[in-house]
Order: structure tokens, then sequence, then C-alpha cells
């Protein structure tokens, strides 16, 4: 009902209502539209099992003569406030081959990003980069829409929306580097001035003794790096200098490969003389988790090295190459930018098989190596930037004193690399959106300090809606370790924001919080044209027939009347029965026997 159609549920509710009578078969009159995501194959199963055919008759146009549609948009569920966001849409049209139209994003009614493109042969899909900058704070329906064009016919599809959570708070990072050196300070530098961004710096300056840097408290990182994992894993990201494996201890390192594995966090590591293979990393826990494979023996043969950067055909498009407002003035910035050097030699050849490699530079003797890399490893993300000197960007000679470049270049990359972290709580919702009145499911996976999963936590969902809060309990789903779950029903339409608290005893785990709005919905009008296909499947998998709408008219002969369950009723006194009343006096008896022999009667 309302703003949806369900194809499943109205057969099954038909096949049940008509139950016990003499059925020849049904007629669906329908265009094939189904906009839930249930299933028909158990609707159709019960109807084939009680032997009740489906006649289908299509209506409407299988394709619309002049439509623009969007058909997909891919956007992050959350996003950091100031992030710049690349989103991916598809368009597809009938009609308007040639034409060139505008994607627009919108907040709020207000355009915050637009895209040109130019449509190409009907039936083609296209493919749309947008960026825009989530500036505002909080849960933000941002709309995708191309504006409609003369004698489209249907207008409602030329738009989509979506909910993206933007959050504002300061993701911490800690850098630890090994000597004191240029790049340390300018990275630092870089991201100084973002309110979401807070670096952490930790520089050796002497055998066992530490430069410390942004510190929360005096007593953050007093004894250096990190030795316990709790400690560890406050972070969100982990940026790792010019700093050899032998200044860690084993379990240091195998913490550092536990920080992306298990705490899901963002490790870089950059270049440097101390730094990847020439650090001695290779056969340690942390080579396990790095996207590129690194070669035993110490120093590489292949020594210092002049590269000059610019994205590879797959960093193109990534968020950490978008250094100018488009592509095109992206690709002019990457082309004026200084070359940077390079001890660490890591050829293209070298990346595992699941990374990807983002940047890469050409050393003066024409060769490709790895300037940029990265891939998931378990919960988190690795990221090799072997390179030493990226500060050239900021000081080298061509360079305008107004120039950002450095500045973007590594807000973009830390703001990624700390891109969907998860915390102690993380709360998922079924979907984005429901119709006023349906369910909602609450998912929350609860971890320790250590980022272990836990069964026995208390968690509660304190659901702010239209009309007032509601608590929700979340139990421990048995599906899987540290997952919970609860359910509550969205009446109004709105927005519904569940913010999940976790307790263990006394202790507090954490909060997470997860976004849902209650809308009708618009599938209607999205692929509008008749679904013939569904509408023949439905008719083959239960015995019945597809009808056109012109074709209609042969329906009567085509359906055959059916003598199966035809039903008479016989009514007879029971005392005209005496075997039966006999039997049914013995069952009570004894029934009452046995209540009186166990004390119930």
């Amino acid at each position: 009902g309302g703003s949806q159609t369900k194809l499943g549920s109205a057969l099954d509710s038909a096949r049940q209502e008509l139950a016990g009578l003499p059925l020849a078969g049904l007629v669906m009159v329908s265009d094939g539209a189904d906009t839930t995501d249930e299933s028909l194959s158990d609707a159709l199963l019960a109807l084939k099992a009680a032997d009740v055919p489906v006649f289908t008759v299509g209506v409407g146009d299988a394709s619309l003569s002049r439509d623009i549609q969007i058909g997909r948009v891919s956007v992050p569920r959350t996003v950091l406030k100031g992030t710049s966001v690349l989103v991916d849409a598809v368009v597809t049209h009938t009609g308007f081959a040639g034409e060139t139209v505008t994607l627009d994003v919108e907040d709020e009614g207000r355009i915050v990003g637009s895209q040109e493109l130019k449509l190409p042969a009907a039936g083609e899909p296209t493919a749309v980069r947008v960026r825009f900058t989530a500036s505002e704070a909080g849960a933000r329906l941002f709309k995708f829409r191309i504006a409609p064009r003369p004698g489209e016919m249907v207008s409602e599809n030329n738009a989509r929306e979506t909910l993206i959570d933007v959050r504002d708070r300061r993701e911490k990072i800690l850098y630890f580097e090994g000597e004191p050196r240029f790049e340390y300070k300018f990275i630092r530098r870089a991201v100084e001035e973002d309110p979401n961004l807070e670096v952490v710096g930790l520089q050796r300056t002497a055998d066992n003794k530490y430069y410390r840097q942004g510190l929360d408290d005096a007593d953050e990182l007093a004894a250096g790096f990190p030795k316990t994992r709790e400690e560890l894993f406050a972070y969100r990201g982990l940026i790792l200098g010019s700093i050899e494996a032998g200044a860690f201890t084993g379990d240091q390192l195998q913490m550092i490969a536990d920080f992306v594995e298990r705490r899901g966090g963002g490790l870089l590591m950059l270049g440097g003389p101390r730094a990847l293979g020439e650090g001695s990393y290779a056969g340690t826990p942390v080579a396990d988790v790095l996207p590129v494979v690194l070669e035993r023996g110490g120093k590489s043969s292949e020594g210092f090295a002049r590269l000059k950067v610019q994205p590879t055909r797959a960093g193109i498009a990534h968020a950490v190459a978008q250094l100018g407002a488009t592509e095109g003035a992206s690709s002019a910035i990457w082309e004026k930018l200084p070359t940077l050097t390079s001890v660490n030699y890591l050829p293209l050849q070298s990346a595992k098989p699941g990374a990807t490699v983002i940047l890469s530079g050409t050393d003066e003797r024409r060769r490709d190596q790895i300037v940029l890399a990265s891939q998931r490893y378990g919960r988190g993300k690795a990221l090799v930037f072997p390179v030493q000197d990226s500060w050239q960007w900021q000081m080298h000679a061509d360079m305008a004193v107004e120039d950002m470049t450095h500045e973007n270049y590594w807000r973009q990359l830390l703001r990624w690399l700390v891109d969907g972290v998860p915390g102690h709580v993380e709360v998922h919702t079924s979907t984005e959106r429901v119709e006023p009145g349906e369910t909602v499911t609450l998912t929350a996976d609860v971890v320790d300090p250590t980022f272990v999963e836990i069964n026995d936590a208390r968690a509660v969902a304190h659901v702010e809606g239209p009309k007032g809060t509601i608590d929700v309990p979340l139990q421990w789903t048995g599906e899987r370790s540290g997952q919970y779950r609860g359910t509550f029903v969205a009446p109004d339409g709105g927005l519904y924001t569940a913010e999940v608290k976790a307790t263990r005893g006394e202790t507090a785990l954490g909060a997470g919080v997860g976004q849902v709005r209650a809308a009708p919905g618009d599938d209607e009008y999205f692929d509008a044209g008749m679904n013939a296909a569904r509408l023949r499947r439905i008719a083959d998998e239960t015995g019945g027939r597809f009808y056109a709408a012109s074709e209609v008219r042969a329906m009567p002969e085509d359906v055959r009347y059916s003598g199966r369950g035809v039903t008479t009723t016989e009514e007879r006194d029971l005392w005209h029965m005496p075997i039966l009343l006999a039997l049914i006096l013995t069952l009570m008896c004894a029934e009452w026997a046995y209540r009186r022999a166990v004390g119930l009667a």
C-alpha cells in the first residue's frame, strides 16, 4: 500500500483469502513494478504448490519515448565535516541523445556541487562523477537532480535523495618520526588549521629520548611509542616516518599490524633511509599489512631517485588526487608540481594483488615506481608514500607563496586515511529510508578497548524522532560475536536518530549513532516502463500466461475450468454415530483421570 508496490504480498494475500474456493486461476493486471526488496519466489512457490496459475496482463509502455533518469547514486553513509566528497551517479535516457545536461547536488535547497554531462545514444548508461564539500554537520539530506527537459514524460525520476551523516569531530592521528627532518615539520603544519584533524607528533631525538607535540595531556606518550594495544588503539590513524623496525619490540610490530587488521585503523608509512625495506621491515608483521612487497636485505641497490609524480589511471579519480576544482584542473596542477626524491625503490610490480597504486613517479631513467599505494587489510587500510620531501610542494622556488597544494594534498590524504575507521560502538540501520509506520532494524557492533568483540554488554538505543524519544534495548544476536540488534517502528514522517550506548558492568564502552528517515518512497517513478520480464516470470512459474493489453481478449479461452476443490458439507448428529461418541467420552474420562492422578483436578 501507500507509495509501494508489493507484488509478492499481493499474490500471497489473494491466495490466502481465496483458499478453499475452486479457482481456475488468478488474473493480475499490472505494469510489473515491484518497489520492495521482498522476493516473489516464496509467493510463486506457494501458488505453484496449490496449482493456481496466474494470468498476467501488462499495461503501460515498455519504455518511455522521452525521459531522463538518475539510476543509481553511490554515496558514503558517513563523512567528516569539511571533506570533499566524490559521488558517482549513473544516468540513463531515451530521446535526448547528444544533449548536455547538468547534474546538481543540493543541500537543503542550496546547490553545493554540479557537473555537466553529454548524453550518449538512448539506452546507454552514463557514469558521471560530481564533487561537493560536506560543510554542514549533522544528518544532511542531499538531492542529486537534473532539471526536467521539455517533453519529458516523467520528471520525478530526475532526482535522487540520500542521507549522509556529516560528523564534526577531531580525528586523532599519531605520527612517529625517527629523526628530525623537514617532512615531519611540514606535514604537521599542513593540517594544523584543519579543525577535524589532530596530529600528535612523537619525534625521536636520541636513544630513548623523544620530542612530543599536540598532546591532550602530559602523560600521553611519556614513555615513547605505545606499549599496549589499548593505548595505541585510542588513535584512529598512524603515520610511521623514517623509523627502522628495530626501534620496536616484536610485540609492538604485531600491535601495529593489529591496529590495521583488528582495530580498523589507517596506517601510512612514509619514505626515508630507515623506512620500508631500508628499515628492515621485510618479514615483520607490519610488512604483511602493507600494499607492497618489501625486499629483504637492507639498502636498495637502486639508491636515490628524483621522481616526477602523476596520478595513475586508477588514481586520477581518487579523492586524494583531487587537487583542483575539476579533474582537468587537478591534472594541470599535477603537471606543474616539482619533482620529489626517494631512497626507497618500489617498482610498480611490487604492488600486492589487492592493492591500488594511486600515484606513480618517473625517474631520470624513465622507470616508473610507486609513490602512493593503498590496500584494505582486515577492518582497516594501509598506505605507503615512499618519498621523503613532499615539503618541496610548499617550499620549492617554483611554488607561489600563496599556493595551497601541499596543504590540500595532506589534508585530503589524512582525511582519507581515517575515513571509515570504526569506533567502539558502530550502528547500522537496515535501510536508509522506510515508509512511515514501518519497522526499523538497528544493529550495533560492540567491542572492548582492545577492539575484541564482547557478547555480555548492555546496549540501549536512544531514538529521537519527529515527535519524541524512545529507548530501544538491543540484544546479542547470537549470530556473530559483538553483534546486537533491536527494532522500533517509525510512525511519523521525518528523521530518526538512534544513539546506541554500550556498557559492561559499570564501565562505559562507548556510543555510536545511526540515522534513518521515514518518507513516502518514489521508486514507482523509476524504470517506469512496463516490466514485461517480471510479468512473464510470474505467469511461467505458476503455469499461467502473459498477455499484452492488446491480447487480453484471448484470455477466456485459455483459462481452464477446474473441478478441483469442489466442496460439499454434510452434517450429522453425534448420537447417530455411537462409535465416535464412545471414543470421545473415553478420551474425556481418560484426561480427567490423569489430571486427578497428578493433582490437577
